[in-house]
């Protein structure tokens, strides 16, 4: 079964990439067969951010934080998908490093980072989804998003 038919199965639908065309930096940047994904953040479906803000523990509950992080799995997804034209060219999931906007004292955060591990493992099933991962809590995130992910995978020719 092809990805697409995947997403369709599961109700998923991507959302636009994010959108960075006033940033200095690419979204996606591709080494051989190996795609490096610049940290995303929580979009809508026009690929524009989106709220809540805050940090997870006091204006954002973990609950939503997890939702939010299998968003940004979709997102990074949309991402790929722009750059490479089908997710059926990505052979495996490489790493995700998710960072949790935290409150003091919040330690959920692999719980958090969950929400797109368990997203992805969905999606792609175990031989492709599966990863390496790290999880942190940060003080602070860009624009307050409660949560930040970037990626790396690598893809078929």
């Amino acid at each position: 079964m092809s990805i697409e038919a995947r997403l369709t199965e599961l109700g998923l639908t991507l959302p636009q990439p994010m959108n960075t065309a006033a940033l200095p930096f690419d979204l996606v940047r591709a080494d051989g067969g190996h795609l490096y994904l610049s940290g995303h953040v929580p979009t809508d479906m026009s690929g524009a951010m989106s709220k809540p803000f805050g940090k997870v523990g006091d204006q954002v509950s973990p609950e939503e934080a997890y939702a939010i992080a299998g968003r940004i799995a979709l997102g990074l997804c949309a991402s790929i998908k722009a750059h490479v034209g089908e997710l059926d060219r990505i052979e495996k999931w490489l790493r995700v490093f998710g960072m949790v906007n935290a409150a003091p004292g919040f330690t959920q955060i692999p719980a958090v980072i969950n929400g797109c591990s368990d997203t992805l493992l969905q999606i792609f099933g175990t031989n492709v989804g599966a990863h390496a991962r790290s999880a942190v809590g940060m003080a602070e995130l860009p624009f307050n998003v409660p949560v930040e992910i970037e990626a790396e995978v690598k893809i078929r020719s």
